[in-house]
């Protein structure tokens, strides 16, 4: 288990992986577009949002940050990004149960913005602002799926 520095950025976060890689020396960066695996017909993104960054993380010694843009079409959903929603904590927890025990003693109070569910990036992902105000990202298998997209673009 680990919990990880999420950052979100608004258009940006490719330069931001660029710029921490750099500033951090890092051993290793994964990053992950929305444009590189297939996308929902049901729901298809706008042309603009598919070269944004859906998610990435940056290693350096003994530590990770991950980072992501908020897409405009997600806005209603995840609200404007302003400065103190654009970090959260990302718990990546392989053992499904804990994840959800976790998931739902912080939603108490709180607000679930995404319920856990099976997504096309993980088999157990999902979003929350605790009644601190403190937004959560719990994910499953975060790094599998980084490592599954990153080796098929190879």
């Amino acid at each position: 288990m680990s919990a990880v520095a999420y950052l979100n950025f608004d258009g940006i976060a490719e330069q931001a992986i660029e710029f921490y890689s750099e500033a951090l020396n890092a051993k290793e960066v994964k990053k992950v577009k929305f444009n590189d695996f297939p996308q929902d017909p049901n729901y298809p993104l706008p042309e603009n949002e598919l070269n944004m960054i859906m998610e990435s993380s940056i290693d350096f010694a003994g530590g990770k940050l991950m980072m992501s843009d908020i897409l405009p079409s997600m806005k209603r959903l995840t609200g404007e990004l302003v400065q103190g929603n654009n970090v959260l904590i990302s718990l990546v927890i392989d053992d499904k149960q804990t994840l959800t025990d976790y998931f739902n003693n912080l939603s108490v109070g709180g607000k679930i913005l995404m319920p856990l569910s099976n997504t096309p990036w993980s088999s157990c992902f999902g979003m929350l602002v605790d009644k601190f105000g403190i937004s959560w990202k719990f994910n499953r298998d975060a790094e599998q799926f980084l490592d599954r997209v990153m080796s098929s673009k190879q």
